[in-house]
């Protein structure tokens, strides 16, 4: 062979050569990324070509499909109340994709996770059509329901969890939207999908406010300071006077802070969390000071970013701060945010001897024919506080719902032990907007089990400034929930 003709030869092999391996990186190495990359039409096409399987709740179906009547997917997802359900389960769209459970979990309710290739193998060979799995959740239809109608037409959130395991029993976010109306590809869910965005609606519906919108979360969050002062002996008891003076002087400011309510001057550690004393807990912070109160804050979930139930919560934080800010981080205000997600699990580790179990919502994963792929197991994530500290803190939260002077009295069940805190968080640049109105409680029965601890937050832009309080506003909302909880176990 002549010399031009080898290296034509040997140029045309080359390109061969680069062919076979292009190919063969597609097919094997690209290919699970190809075959999962949401812009692959083919991926939808064959999400949707069977029903989908179910998110169930209390052993019943919130979810369901049913067959479109043009384009190329064969099924459309339906949810049953699903404004109520969408903090929960999310949305599938076959136009706008997924989040939440019908996304995290899509494997699952399609069918095409790995944990099933057995079964769809065996299905393939008996010529039997590939059917999805479903997602049993924690959540308690009856407490879903309670928060979601009690929130009503106001904005906020409800978060509830079992305190011994950390099973969500509950999770509304209001205003709320139906995953219902965009679940096609037709122009009408189009204009759903639109409406529904925040430049075009300011009310934000599709913003889940009990796992990603974090609050100040105002008195609510001395628990968390009379914690620390008792964890790290700034106070050997509750009934042990503090020693501080009314109005309190912010360290290293000329600035005067005040109450609310109250005779607050030296005032107890459990009169101050009855009547919401903010000198006392201000003080209190200073005395432990940042770093103390960061650790503490911390053990109950704080500064958690990767906090996953298993849709991820935004980062609850309590912030490192010079003197006079961290007094006000110690009254749940300044850089302090929390979101209600994390508020429910400080109420529940109080009430549960101060173990801090982390909050899921998904109990099991099962396959078409009902067989367990996969159970969650309740898993501890800290000791938040001591068990003595811990009943310290119950009689003290038991105080501010039973004493006639206490700001939670609109919490009480009857037969029932409950605790609580009040909050009113400020809102906006000097406060100049709407408060926010906060309680977070727990209840336990006579057997001394507590079987749901809440955390109520309510955006009310159309109650009077002075009618907005964590006792008038949240403290019948939780009362609510925690009764559905209790009379859905009797």
């Amino acid at each position: 062979m002549n010399k031009p003709l080898r290296r034509i030869a040997i140029f045309c092999g080359l390109l061969i050569l680069t062919l076979l391996i292009r190919d063969n990186w597609l097919q094997y190495a690209k290919a699970n990324e190809l075959a999962t990359d949401d812009d692959n039409r083919r991926v939808n096409i064959a999400r949707y070509a069977t029903p989908r399987g179910d998110i169930i709740v209390d052993g019943k179906a919130i979810t369901g499909s049913v067959e479109a009547t043009s384009g190329d997917y064969k099924y459309k997802r339906t949810w049953t109340n699903g404004a109520m359900w969408a903090p929960v389960t999310g949305y599938s769209s076959q136009a706008f994709g997924a989040n939440q459970l019908e996304k995290l979990e899509d494997g699952i309710l399609t069918g095409n996770d790995d944990r099933l290739f057995f079964r769809n193998t065996l299905d393939m060979i008996t010529g039997k059509k590939k059917e999805g799995g479903s997602v049993v959740t924690t959540l308690n239809a009856a407490a879903q329901k309670a928060a979601y109608e009690k929130l009503g037409g106001k904005k906020g959130a409800v978060a509830a969890i079992e305190p011994s395991t950390g099973k969500i029993l509950a999770l509304v976010s209001t205003p709320s939207y139906d995953p219902s109306k965009f679940a096609g590809t037709s122009d009408k869910d189009a204009a759903a999908w639109k409406a529904v965005q925040k430049e075009n609606n300011p009310d934000d519906p599709m913003l889940n406010r009990a796992l990603r919108e974090t609050y100040p979360p105002g008195s609510t969050f001395k628990v968390v300071t009379a914690a620390a002062a008792l964890e790290n002996g700034e106070v050997s008891g509750i009934d042990e006077a503090t020693k501080t003076p009314d109005p309190y002087q912010l360290p290293q400011s000329t600035t005067p802070l005040t109450n609310e309510h109250g005779t607050c001057e030296n005032a107890t550690l459990k009169y101050a969390l009855m009547v919401s004393c903010n000198t006392v807990f201000a003080k209190m912070a200073d005395n432990v000071g940042n770093e103390k109160m960061i650790e503490q804050a911390e053990k109950f979930g704080y500064n958690n970013k990767e906090l996953d139930t298993p849709v991820r919560a935004a980062e609850s934080v309590y912030p490192e701060d010079n003197r006079p800010q961290n007094a006000m981080d110690g009254i749940g205000q300044a850089s302090n945010r929390a979101t209600p997600l994390q508020m429910a699990m400080v109420a529940a580790a109080i009430a549960n001897d101060g173990k801090l179990m982390k909050p899921y919502m998904v109990d099991q994963l099962k396959a078409a024919n009902l067989d367990t792929i996969e159970t969650t197991e309740p898993q501890q994530l800290s000791q938040a506080v001591s068990s003595e500290t811990a009943q310290k803190l119950q009689q003290m939260m038991e105080t501010v719902v039973n004493d006639p002077q206490g700001t939670g009295g609109k919490a009480k069940i009857d037969g029932v032990t409950v605790g609580g805190k009040t909050g009113t968080a400020q809102h906006g640049l000097n406060n100049s907007e709407k408060p926010y109105a906060w309680f977070i409680s727990y209840a336990k029965l006579s057997d001394g089990s507590a079987p749901v601890a809440v955390a109520v937050v309510v955006e009310d832009g159309s109650a009077n400034r002075d009618d907005i309080s964590g006792g008038g506003l949240a403290a019948p909302i939780a009362k609510d929930v925690m009764k559905a909880v209790i009379d859905s176990k009797k």
